[in-house]
């Protein structure tokens, strides 16, 4: 993603029970002192749930587990790529999608993969465990967010 570390980022990892598992902040967001990032966080939250349907309703529409842009709030826009288990990851940005998005995307669900095989690990259980994050970020970094 060229200029990534000038954009907003917003990653969630949503359940196929609706809930949100995990959630990370890339770019600019990620650089936000902690009041601004609360004063917004539920804005961000609302935008990435409302998406959800318009995710629900394209994902029968498209062949692909990558959606590419699914819906707009302003100037964001929420990005998705459904696992063949109905788990959705939603990348909330500021700019165009990308082509670099669906590698990010898949580099992703390859993580979620390893993570969830795990047998103690629930489906709607969230994803708290430190290296986990540390390898989100290595794969947004390996696109350009910072």
């Amino acid at each position: 993603m060229s200029g990534g570390s000038n954009k907003r980022f917003l990653f969630m990892i949503v359940s196929p029970n609706d809930v949100p598992i995990f959630s990370e902040h890339f770019g600019m967001l990620a650089h936000q002192s902690d009041k601004e990032k609360d004063e917004h966080e539920h804005l961000y939250q609302f935008v990435l749930h409302a998406a959800l349907d318009a995710v629900d309703v394209k994902m029968w529409k498209v062949k692909d587990m990558n959606l590419k842009d699914v819906d707009t709030f302003h100037e964001w826009t929420v990005s998705a790529y459904v696992t063949p288990s109905k788990t959705r990851f939603l990348l909330l940005h500021d700019g165009p999608y990308d082509d670099s998005m669906k590698s990010f995307f898949q580099d992703i669900h390859e993580l979620y993969v390893k993570a969830i095989l795990n047998p103690f690990h629930g489906v709607d259980q969230q994803l708290n465990d430190p290296r986990f994050s540390d390898l989100v970020h290595v794969a947004a970094r390996k696109l350009g967010i910072r």
